[in-house]
């Protein structure tokens, strides 16, 4: 017996989690409504939305792709999403010729466009990679959008609007994470029209 008490452990890490999704419901409706109205306007005029991210964040990133260009709830016509975390040839290439901190910048001078959508992924801010990917959206009048934890670090002031989780604690930011994922996928399916 090792003394680890399971039922302990259930009961501190789903409070955590209901902690952290209370808190979020109260900070974060306001920048998610914005957020929906962004994506929707940008998806109407025929942009795209870009997902990047790193590890965890990279998985999100291939799963709301995923959900807008397939299908969230209902069959319906494809959103136009990419996850620039999928590319292997994209991404080993441009981390050997130019460096990791280049492997979304990369692919964003290369395919986005003013009017797309960037929305970057990451539980503390700071990855140099998420640095240059929204330095580069902004200058091609690419709109920037943060989900992240923590204080926001660095990409809260390349973010046109971010959401920023209130906790400290990655697995619950990504938690988190996927929730508001989700429900972007959601609102534009139905703000959109595009929900049975």
């Amino acid at each position: 017996m090792t003394g680890f008490d399971i039922e302990q452990y259930w009961n501190e890490q789903t409070q955590s989690h209901i902690k952290t999704a209370n808190k979020t419901a109260i900070s974060s409706l306001s920048e998610f409504k914005n957020i929906i109205k962004t994506c929707t306007k940008a998806i109407k005029l025929g942009n795209k939305i870009l997902f990047f991210g790193n590890g965890g964040s990279a998985s999100d990133a291939q799963h709301l792709a995923t959900e807008l260009t397939v299908r969230f709830i209902n069959n319906r016509s494809p959103i136009a999403a990419i996850a620039l975390t999928t590319d292997t040839s994209a991404l080993t290439a441009t981390g050997n010729d130019f460096g990791f901190e280049h492997i979304f910048s990369r692919q964003i001078d290369a395919i986005g466009k003013n009017g797309d959508i960037a929305i970057a992924l990451s539980t503390s801010g700071n990855s140099p990679n998420i640095i240059k990917a929204l330095e580069m959206a902004r200058s091609k009048n690419i709109v920037t959008i943060g989900f992240s934890g923590r204080d926001g670090g660095r990409m809260k002031e390349l973010c046109d609007q971010i959401i920023i989780v209130p906790s400290d604690i990655t697995a619950r930011i990504q938690e988190m994470h996927i929730l508001l994922g989700h429900m972007l996928c959601g609102g534009l399916e139905q703000n959109l029209g595009l929900s049975a």
